[in-house]
């Protein structure tokens, strides 16, 4: 009731009065117990892919967003609070159809290895809990809320290639048009001042991934016009790539004019994020000028009201109590669902080795003779193999010939032979940079082969020594089969575990060093090849006898 003033005219609330809270309705009790103890089972069920997510989170600060995540969805579900009162909670059918779908991916993401597709599929299944128990109607008023949980799947590393060679391009093309002479060799150029490299923390990935995600929520809260949404969405993918290259050409002209005394070490990381920031400020504070008003929660709350009571859905509708008479068959049936991969996965598993990998060296074949591996000082980056094998031979002309063998097995998150981590030189290693990559054709028992090719160079010979070069040749075996593709290799993986032959793998590499940096390349292919000709049957038995199972 309003309480008079001195001046009838005007009335003041009563500021004495209760306020009123946001009590969960009798409805909603029960399906959202039922909607958090199947959260709980799903996170229990997978909680080795949860678990990876979190460590990926803690480790990368690319990813670091990750442990924020899930506290903006809860926020942007609680602000929806009014608004789903007005609803009334039942299951929908369709989304157990689905969230078996979201299971089969994860089992097919664990056989192949993949930690993207287990953990997309973990998050596809917390996302689909909600139509599955409180129904699309649910769903729909919190769809934005429910996809804003996808951002924390550590998914992004795919792009880093690309990127990279797009900020080498743009800061080499910017350098040369600033009056600066450039040398580049692959990610790798110099110029009068000094030598500069483009890494993974040059490539802009986390840059983009963070404008991304911001950029969405800035979107959803600013915006209720679609067009307005999809444009900014548009803006905060295109500028932080445009603004890395930027970032990435100021760092060296700024190093470059300093005579390195600014933009290096520490620096460089510092000018980056603050130019970074810089550029999304401005980028945020010019869409803030076209913001549109966002109804209140009581406009909101009436407007799911009338949409509930014109579908015959709404909160009143026939007295329902939000879950049927048949909710344990429904509880079990989801968690039957939830549970099928892994008992499929325990049946598939009995044909896995479980004992130490003993790996066999290949006998060799004349002419060709054992020496020591190649003094090249390098090895490939291959993390977590079950065992590894370096060896050195010599053909009759005296020409050397390396092998590395990284064998796998009892493959999983971290242990797996088809890996982005696995690489033939790291842009950490101070020793050696790869030049130049590619495919190259092969033969091996007969039947032509596709290679991975690279180039490598030494960055710091020995004073008065010229540079070495390596020529790299590195291939799969995998469920018997050879091939240099890693989506054939993940697919053979998961066939031999389907099929009860283990998932026993390895990562092949053969190398020799070129006579001078000016030797053909195809001189050098010559001799891997001649390799491969001579010693590739002892190389097949050394492997089958590794694994032990033909």
């Amino acid at each position: 009731m309003p309480v008079l003033t001195d001046n009838p005219a005007v009335a003041r609330p009563d500021t004495t009065a209760p306020v009123r809270r946001f009590q969960l309705p009798l409805v909603w009790r029960k399906p959202l117990a039922v909607l958090v103890l199947l959260l709980a089972v799903i996170l229990v069920a997978y909680w080795k892919s949860a678990w990876g997510m979190v460590t990926i989170w803690a480790r990368s600060d690319t990813y670091a967003h990750g442990f924020v995540v899930p506290f903006i969805a809860l926020w942007l579900v609680w602000r929806q609070r009014a608004v789903l009162a007005t609803l009334l909670p039942r299951p929908g059918p369709l989304a157990w159809l689905l969230m078996a779908g979201a299971a089969g991916l994860w089992l097919a993401g664990e056989l192949v290895a993949v930690n993207a597709a287990t953990q997309w599929a973990l998050t596809m299944l917390i996302v689909l809990s909600v139509p599955a128990v409180l129904g699309w109607q649910v769903a729909r008023a919190l769809t934005f809320p429910l996809l804003f949980l996808f951002f924390a799947v550590p998914m992004g590393d795919f792009l880093l290639p690309r990127l990279m060679e797009w900020t080498a391009d743009f800061t080499v093309l910017a350098l040369r048009a600033s009056g600066i002479p450039v040398y580049r060799e692959g990610l790798q150029f110099v110029i009068p001042s000094g030598t500069w490299s483009v890494v993974e923390a040059c490539s802009g990935i986390r840059y983009l991934i963070a404008s991304v995600m911001v950029g969405c929520l800035f979107a959803y809260l600013s915006y209720q016009s679609p067009r307005k949404r999809w444009l900014f969405m548009g803006v905060a993918v295109l500028v932080p790539v445009v603004a890395n290259w930027v970032r990435a050409y100021l760092i060296v002209l700024l190093g470059h004019v300093s005579g390195n005394t600014l933009a290096t070490g520490v620096d460089h990381l510092i000018y980056g994020w603050v130019f970074f920031g810089v550029v999304m400020g401005l980028m945020f504070l010019l869409g803030a000028r076209w913001t549109d008003p966002v109804p209140g929660p009581a406009s909101a709350a009436a407007a799911a009201a009338g949409a509930a009571v014109s579908t015959g859905r709404g909160i009143q509708n026939k007295g329902q109590n939000g879950l049927k008479p048949n909710v344990i068959k429904r509880c079990l049936l989801l968690f039957f669902i939830v549970m099928a991969p892994h008992g499929v996965l325990a049946v598939m598993d009995r044909g896995v080795q479980t004992q130490r990998v003993q790996l066999a060296a290949p006998t060799v074949q004349r002419p060709w003779r054992a020496t020591p591996a190649p003094p090249s000082r390098w090895t490939p980056l291959f993390l977590h193999a079950s065992a590894q094998l370096d060896a050195g031979q010599t053909d009759a002309d005296q020409q050397a010939v390396g092998l590395h063998l990284s064998y796998y097995r009892q493959q999983q998150g971290e242990r797996k032979l088809v890996s982005s981590e696995n690489k033939l030189v790291s842009s950490k290693n101070t020793d050696w940079l790869r030049l130049s990559a590619g495919v190259a054709p092969a033969r091996l028992q007969g039947q032509p082969l596709q290679v991975e090719q690279a180039l490598l160079r030494q960055r710091s010979p020995v004073p008065g020594a010229q540079a070495q070069h390596l020529l790299v040749w590195r291939f799969y075996w995998v469920n018997g089969h050879f091939t240099a593709s890693e989506v054939v290799g993940k697919l053979q993986g998961a066939w031999g575990r389907l099929t009860g032959r283990g998932d026993d793998g390895a990562n092949i590499v053969l190398y020799t060093p070129l006579r001078s940096a000016d030797e053909p390349l195809a001189d050098a292919a010559t001799r891997l090849q001649a390799y491969l000709d001579s010693q590739g049957e002892a190389l097949v038995a050394a492997l089958i006898k590794t694994r032990g199972q033909d």
